[in-house]
């Protein structure tokens, strides 16, 4: 079985039983909502006791409840750029937004990235009078980038220089 096939014999349980991702997720256990839902769609892994729940759960075998727990091959599956409207409107706001939050992220904190892997994401509904509003919040490790053979008074990472 492919990993795909799984993510989509998952995906038939959910709507056969009208499970919501909350309950799944509450029976999983141990991750945020977007990591779990994410493993569930092959794009992130289970520790071996979530993988274990998620099998007793979906009554999987013992190869699939293993599978749930390898690393998978991320990022598979969506076409780039995305064509799905929701997923290509985060797409959108990198394109748009990721000049200024790039200048904004290297000019408090100096040369370097914000880790994707060291990385937390909440996800909430915020009620508005005008239309209910999806907030996201991400918050990602600064990483400098070293600069290799550094030597004299030259800085060997690219936090901020004062």
């Amino acid at each position: 079985m492919k990993r795909e096939d799984l993510t989509e014999k998952l995906l038939d349980i959910k709507r056969e039983k009208g499970w919501s991702w909350k309950h799944i997720c509450d029976k999983i256990g141990g991750y945020s909502e977007v990591l779990i839902v994410g493993a569930i769609l092959g794009q992130m892994k289970l520790t071996k006791p979530q993988a274990a729940n998620a099998g007793e759960l979906f009554g999987l075998s013992k190869a699939e409840v293993a599978m749930l727990n390898e690393v998978p091959m991320r990022g598979t599956g969506t076409p780039m750029p995305p064509t799905d409207p929701l997923i290509y409107r985060f797409y959108e706001m990198v394109m748009v937004n990721g000049p200024a939050w790039k200048a904004l992220i290297e000019e408090e904190f100096g040369d370097g990235i914000m880790s994707a892997i060291d990385f937390d994401m909440a996800m909430e509904r915020v009620a508005n009078p005008k239309g209910d509003r999806v907030k996201i919040t991400m918050s990602g490790k600064f990483l400098p980038y070293k600069y290799y053979g550094a030597s004299g008074n030259v800085p060997e990472y690219g936090f901020k220089e004062e």
